[in-house]
This record gives C-alpha cells, structure tokens and sequence, in this order.
C-alpha cells in the first residue's frame, strides 16, 4: 500500500549526512505497513514526531532571522552569542542639530561593548615526573591470562564435583530446599485427598462417565444417561475405573430418569466416601472444581466458579426426547463429554452437585466446553438417591397446576388447578398468573418446573400471583406426584 503523501525529500545540498534511499523494511513483531498520509518507513528523512500542519510548527519556525542589511560574507547571526549590527545613519539626524558634526553622536560609528580582563587563575604546579616502568610484553600477558583463566575452569570445576559428591545440592547455591509436602488446605491437597473417591464409569457402548463413592459400603452417585449408554434402559452392571488403575464391577441400583440421577454399588466395606456440601448455601463467584474423565482421560480436575444458581436446564433422551428439567448450578469450570456423573465441589473438596450437561454451540454431535457447564444440586440428588436406594425408584414433586403462557409478559399462567392438589388446597384459581415461586422470580413455564423439582415433597413455600389485576400471596405445600 502506498501513502498519498510524498515523504519529504534528503536535502541534495547537504552532502555531510547522507542518507539512504530506502531504510529497509522492518520485519519485527511491531512492524506496520505504511498509512495514508504517513511517510513510508523507508524515506530518506525521518518524519517529525508531530504532524506539522496539528501542532502548528513551520519548517525553519526555530531558526534565527537572517539580517537583511548584513553583507554577503558576514558572518551569521545565529548561535548563543548573537552579533549586532550597526543601524544605518540617518542623513536627517533628527534627534540633535549637532549630530552630524558631533563624532560622539556620529550613528555610523559601530557600537562597542567594552571587556574588562579576566585575571587568569595561576598555572597548576607541575606533576611530578613519572618514573618510567618497563611494560611487560604481550605473550606474556596473554600466557598469564590463559594460565589465570585454567586454574579458574579448573577449580570451577573441582567445586561442582565436590558439591555433588558430598549432597550439598545439585553444583548450585542458590534456593532453598524444595517442599514435598503440600498445605491440605491448597488445591492440589483437596485433590490429593477427594481423588480416591472419584471412579471411571465404563459404559456398555465403549464409551465412559464418571462418578463417585458417597459411602463406605460402596455406593456410587452418577448420572442416569451414564448407566444407559447408548441405549435406553440402563445396564444391570458396569465397570468402574479407580485413580489408582483398578478396574471392578458396579451393580446398577437404580436409576431416575426424570431428575438424571443413578446410583451403582461397589463391593467392599472400607471406601473413601465424598463429603456431600449443603448445595442451598452456594453462591455466585463461589471457587469450584470439577472431577472426572473427560474424553476418556480419567482423574481430571478442572477449576472455575459458580457462574449461576438456579438456572433452568432441559436435557433429551438418546431419542431426542425432553427428559429431565434442573434447577442447575452453572460453572465455568471446564466439563467435557465424559465428565457426566462426577463431582462439582467446592474449593474445600464437598460436593456441591453432579456434573451433568453442557451448553454448546455446536450444530449436531458431541461438542467440548465453552465455558458454560451444568449441575445436578447434591441436595436434590441426594434425595432422590436415598429414595432409590431405600425403595428403588424415586418421587417427584408437583404443585397441581396445567401451565399455560402468561399475557402479562412474565410469570407463568395456571391454566387449569388440578382438584384435590397443594395449589388448589392453597387457594389458586384457573388464570391466576404466578409471578414468584419460594422468593424466586418465575418468568416461563420450564423456570417454574425446575424449581418445583429441586424441592423434597412436603416443602411449604410462598407464591406471589396476580388476579384481576392485583397481587396476591399464599403459601402452598407441595406434595410427591401420585402417578
């Protein structure tokens, strides 16, 4: 690209500085082409550091004016000792009749600047003569130097040896000794200490999960899809992967799909359990970790924080199928296909939630992380893992209400009460539009669902609503679905 301003050109006249035509290109990590309007880098005068025209300056702007009257030859009158000439007579001699006849005033005579002397300052004593000192020769001084530059190699030499051979360190001695042993309270100690509790969940398709140990006679929290593989009923069994390398069976317990949750069992009486965190007491920009196997590379750990509380997540089926809804927690901890099923802690290692989806941009296909990871809370999960292995299957709570689009532009609209239901017990109508769910604003209808399926039945909680125009409140007990 060429500028459309000519670069100023080297003064012909000047031949002491001479300048190349053309500086070569700079080909450095800051090099830039050159811009319109600004002289290429390789003409042969260097621009100014200011554009003339913005600052207001005028080439020769801050040279001396050359005396018109001065004849050709003077000298200049430029420099710190500027000269003076004389002011022309003037025949008129205006300023006193005697003027032109008085040599006193006669304007044609020069001006002088009477000197006075300087008194010189008296010459320094002479230094004393130098007595002459023989200059030894060159090879003499050079031997000396390599004999010199020998012994130093040599006892450099002999010092790293012996600093090796006795212990002292490694020939260096600077540093102090290195720490093996690490604060429990760091994260590389949380890690050292909840990474035996964290399995490789091996699918049936090939493919793997994760997930981990919740008590000492070996039960195991993952996620429904893990257990089912590619297929759509989960396996009776699966093989689980320890930090350590070994490999054993899993009994699948059961399984739920409708909030994701699985749990397998382990033989054995003596396995490190996980501490489960109370997930209602987390908070946005909480430190987080993520445990797993990522892309089949097991004892993963990934660091972030809690993005968002509560955030509503649909996942689907292998049939493409909406199957569960979550309040989740949101991370940015780094999840990837294969993390499904493992831990989401807190920075002191307790589990906080189960990691169980990702947000992705991707068209179709399995997609890696963006910064945008979902979990299971451990207090909904935990619930519902208790219920499978007390009974086999888990319960789901509901408020009795069809859900329908709400015309205020928020809440949800409660199409149709259900008879004999918390809402109907608690006094809501057909077309009451729900506006605040347990002190949650409620916005759509999979926002309302989510938060209805975080809760244990028998929760008591507040709704705000909206009837003809005017806002209510009541309290509504939730209950277990009878279905």
């Amino acid at each position: 690209m060429t500028s459309g301003t000519q670069p100023p050109q080297a003064d012909p006249g000047n031949p002491q500085h001479p300048e190349p035509a053309h500086a070569p290109q700079s080909n450095g990590p800051y090099g830039t082409a050159p811009q319109p309007g600004v002289p290429h880098a390789g003409s042969a005068q260097e621009p100014a550091p200011y554009d003339s025209a913005a600052s207001g300056m005028r080439q020769g702007a801050d040279q001396p004016a050359q005396d018109p009257a001065a004849p050709p030859g003077a000298p200049s009158m430029s420099g710190p000792a500027h000269q003076y000439a004389a002011p022309q007579p003037d025949q008129s001699a205006w300023w006193h009749p005697a003027a032109a006849s008085d040599p006193w005033r006669d304007p044609a005579s020069r001006a002088v600047i009477e000197t006075r002397p300087v008194p010189l300052a008296p010459a320094p004593e002479p230094l004393p003569a130098r007595t002459p000192r023989a200059r030894p020769a060159l090879g003499i001084v050079i031997a000396v130097s390599a004999v010199t530059a020998l012994i130093a190699g040599t006892l450099g030499a002999a010092i790293g040896i012996w600093a090796t051979r006795s212990g002292s360190g490694d020939g260096s001695f600077l540093g102090a000794e290195p720490q093996t042993e690490r604060d429990v309270s760091s994260v590389a100690g949380v890690v050292e200490q909840i990474m035996p509790s964290v399995v490789t969940v091996l699918t049936s398709d090939g493919g793997n999960g994760s997930g981990f140990i919740v008590s000492d006679d070996g039960y195991v929290m993952t996620n429904h899809h893990v257990v089912v593989g590619g297929g759509t009923e989960p396996a009776d069994s699966l093989q689980v992967l320890f930090s350590d390398g070994n490999v054993t069976t899993a009994e699948v317990v059961g399984s739920d799909p409708d909030s994701d949750v699985a749990v397998l069992r382990i033989e054995g009486d003596e396995h490190p359990a996980m501490v489960l965190a109370d997930s209602d007491r987390v908070a946005v920009g909480d430190p987080v970790l993520a445990v797993g196997a990522p892309l089949g590379l097991s004892s993963t750990v990934t660091e972030g924080i809690i993005s968002a509380i509560d955030r509503p997540v649909l996942t689907e089926n292998n049939n493409g199928e909406v199957e569960s809804v979550m309040a989740a927690i949101q991370t940015d901890a780094a999840i990837n296909p294969g993390n499904s099923g493992g831990p989401l802690t807190d920075i002191a290692g307790q589990v906080i939630g189960i990691n169980t989806a990702i947000a992705s941009t991707a068209a179709e296909g399995e997609a890696g992380n963006i910064g945008i990871g979902f979990a299971i809370p451990i207090n909904q999960a935990k619930r519902i893992a208790d219920e499978i292995i007390a009974t086999g299957s888990a319960s789901h709570t509901v408020l009795g209400a069809e859900l329908g689009e709400s015309e205020l532009g928020i809440g949800v609209t409660l199409s149709k009460i259900v008879a004999g239901s918390p809402a109907d017990d608690a006094g809501l109508q057909d077309g009451d539009v729900l506006t605040s769910f347990n002190g949650n604003m409620v916005a759509e209808n999979t926002e309302l669902i989510a938060l209805i399926r975080k809760l244990a039945p028998g929760t008591v909680v507040t709704v705000v609503y909206e009837r003809d125009g005017e806002e209510h409140s009541a309290q509504v007990t939730l209950e277990a679905a009878t279905d």
